[in-house]
Formats: C-alpha cells, sequence, structure tokens
C-alpha cells in the first residue's frame, strides 16, 4: 500500500507544483489590474481544497488490502480528478481575469466542489456495500469450494482406473453444484463433507466395491442438496 501510494503522491505533489508554477508565473497585473483582487484567493483556496480532497480519496483506495477493493475504490479517486480538473481550469479564470467578481469564482467552485463531496461519499458508499457482498458470497461458497477442491486431490490420487472412475464422478457432481450457501442447507453439507470422508477412506484403502457404494451414497446427498437449494430460492 505503502509503494502506490508514494507514487501517486509523486505524481500529485508535480501536478501541485505545476498549478503554481502556472498560477504564479503569470504577471502580477493584468490589463493594468492586480491579479490579486477578485476571485483570485477564492479559485486559489478552493483549488488546494481540491488537490487535497483527491489525496485523501486516493489514500482512502490504496488502503485497500487486495486488487478487488481497490478497484471499488477506484471510483471516487475518479470522480475527485474530473472534478479537481474542473475546479482547477474555473480557478486559473479567476485568477487570471481580474475583472471576474470574488462572489462568481465563490458561488461556481462551491457548486462544483457540492458535487464532488456527494459524488465521493456516493461513491464510497456504493463500493463499500459491494466490497461487503463479496465478502459475504465468499464465505457462502468457501465449504462447496473447498468439498470440490477435496474431490479433486482425492480423483488425482486414486490408484486404479475403477476407483479413478468413481472418484470423478463425485468431483464432477460438486464441481457442478450451487456453490452459494445458507444456514438451510448446513445440516445437509455436513451429511457431504462426512460422507467425503468415508469415501476418501474407502479410496486409499482401495476397497473398489465399498468405495462405489459409498460414491452413490454422496451422489445421492449432492442431488438432495441440489434439490433443497431450488427450494429455498
Amino acid at each position: 500500500m505503502k509503494k502506490k501510494f508514494l507514487s501517486y503522491a509523486i505524481c500529485w505533489l508535480i501536478l501541485l507544483a505545476l498549478f503554481h508554477v502556472v498560477v504564479f508565473a503569470t504577471p502580477n497585473e493584468i490589463g493594468g489590474v492586480s491579479k490579486f483582487v477578485g476571485g483570485f484567493w477564492v479559485g486559489y483556496g478552493f483549488t488546494l481544497a481540491a488537490f487535497l480532497g483527491q489525496l485523501a480519496c486516493a489514500w482512502f483506495a490504496c488502503k485497500a488490502n487486495d486488487s478487488r477493493k481497490l478497484f471499488y475504490r477506484l471510483s471516487p479517486v475518479a470522480i475527485s480528478s474530473i472534478t479537481l480538473v474542473l475546479i482547477a481550469v474555473v480557478a486559473i479564470l479567476c485568477m487570471t481575469i481580474p475583472q471576474i467578481p470574488a462572489w462568481i469564482a465563490a458561488i461556481v467552485c462551491s457548486i462544483l466542489s457540492a458535487f464532488v463531496a456527494i459524488s465521493v461519499l456516493m461513491a464510497k458508499s456504493a463500493a463499500e456495500v459491494v466490497s461487503k457482498m463479496d465478502e459475504k458470497i465468499a464465505a457462502s461458497t468457501s465449504r462447496m469450494k473447498e468439498l470440490t477442491a477435496k474431490a479433486s486431490v482425492l480423483m488425482a490420487n486414486a490408484q486404479t482406473p475403477e476407483l479413478k472412475a468413481e472418484t470423478k464422478k463425485v468431483y464432477e457432481a460438486l464441481r457442478y453444484s450451487d456453490p452459494m450457501s445458507n444456514e438451510g442447507l448446513s445440516e445437509i453439507e455436513a451429511k457431504i463433507a462426512s460422507k467425503l470422508e468415508d469415501f476418501e477412506r474407502l479410496v486409499v484403502a482401495k476397497s473398489q466395491s465399498e468405495a462405489a457404494t459409498a460414491a452413490t451414497e454422496l451422489l445421492a446427498l449432492v442431488n438432495e442438496r441440489a434439490a433443497k437449494c431450488k427450494l429455498l430460492k
């Protein structure tokens, strides 16, 4: 996270320095009028605030501990970046055209600032909701993924063609079953897990007939779970 933010902060400092060069390198008087009147300081203040707000959004995004969360948090960064450009353009116009009244600069910059604040808050809330949904889905599918992975390893380690055929049936049944789980399926899933352990012991012991029987019982449990999944949806 520190490396991501450090790279971004360097770019941010370069743009901030460029903004100050554009603002203060222009003549102090334009058309015989000092540029430090009118909307100059209003535009300057709003632009600095926009820069700081954009940096805060980037910090929030870089705090993500995985790429998926980082992706969800990029929306506030994008919104704040676009609005920063708009505010900077308006501010530079206000700072280089002394004839623009301060109240006009204040109103325009306030509207843009309010827009970005509301948009960023909404994007942040949406990102948090989606992230929580992903976490919930990951937790709900973890048990079936674990059973499928176990069946895959068992199929790879089967010692005879007959046992490999039985393990393949079990693996494919688990692989193509609905991965979503809930409390209503906990009992049947516990039975599947227990039966899979029995099946594993029989495959390791090379008990062909008993393993075939266990596989049939296991497939019946998987089908029963599939029926319950449909009822619970």
